[in-house]
């Protein structure tokens, strides 16, 4: 049986002190404030994202280190090469993903294999690879970030909602089979986030609707939220660093929304 006493003890140096975190797509948006959070709180972060040199760059800045990864590439998701990375993983985000917006009858099945690839099969391979040393040593956070789409559809995101509700699934099952362990599985659910996945959707949006790209946010984006505007980065990882701590450790199967009353509806 896990108890508390048998999770790290919290220490000057911060709460997550001797923890090590692996962020992917952890260079850019909600990653890269997922690792400065995560590393002010003490957690040695590991930044997987495809872009080493941006990757670098928030590594030097927080003391942690890089894994440069196309994780698209088949070859680079397979036990053997995530061993490295992975190797003493107590926190593993889940956040590396890609958008593309276009109605079914005109969505590239190719585009679609590709979305459903990085955003559920390769969070699968990397929980997977993950799980045993995480049992091993009794403690393990997992927090996979979804978006208001893993609970709520859009039109013309047939890809990216298929595979935010699979990730919603996938975290339910790690959470049941972890619990036993001292792991917890979260989702975090945010609306739309100021980043450059979404800003580049402001120009796909656009040109789907055939109106202005300065309309998009108030007439498609915004429409369903009680607050009027995007989440910030360091919202989202506030909540992420909250789940990876000793506080909630009895937060697992949940998944947080944080889009401005999007749900509420």
């Amino acid at each position: 049986m896990i108890t508390s006493s048998t999770l790290p003890t919290p220490t000057e140096a911060g709460p997550l002190a001797g923890l090590r975190a692996l962020v992917t797509g952890g260079a850019s948006g909600i990653g890269a404030a997922a690792s400065r959070a995560l590393a002010a709180r003490g957690a040695h972060v590991v930044i997987a994202d495809v872009d080493g040199e941006a990757a670098e760059s928030v590594a030097a800045e927080i003391g942690g280190s890089v894994w440069t990864v196309d994780l698209l590439d088949a070859n680079a998701v397979t036990d053997a090469a995530l061993a490295g990375p992975l190797d003493g993983v107590d926190i593993l985000v889940n956040n590396a993903g890609i958008q593309r917006v276009s109605a079914i009858e005109e969505f590239d099945p190719a585009d679609f294999r590709r979305i459903i690839s990085l955003m559920l099969e390769v969070p699968f391979l990397l929980i997977r690879a993950a799980l045993p040393g995480m049992y091993e040593r009794g403690f393990g956070r997992i927090i996979n970030v979804s978006s208001v789409h893993g609970i709520r559809a859009s039109a013309f995101k047939s890809a990216y909602v298929s595979a935010k509700h699979g990730l919603e699934g996938l975290s339910k099952v790690t959470a049941l089979e972890g619990g036993a362990h001292g792991v917890t599985s979260n989702c975090v659910a945010p609306g739309y986030v100021r980043t450059p996945l979404v800003e580049k959707q402001l120009v796909d949006q656009a040109a789907v609707h055939g109106i202005p790209e300065s309309e998009v946010l108030s007439r498609i984006m915004l429409t369903e939220s009680a607050i009027k505007r995007l989440v910030e980065p360091e919202e989202v990882a506030s909540l992420i660093a909250w789940l990876a701590s000793r506080e909630a450790a009895m937060v697992t199967g949940a998944s947080y929304t944080m889009d401005g009353g999007w749900s509420a509806r």
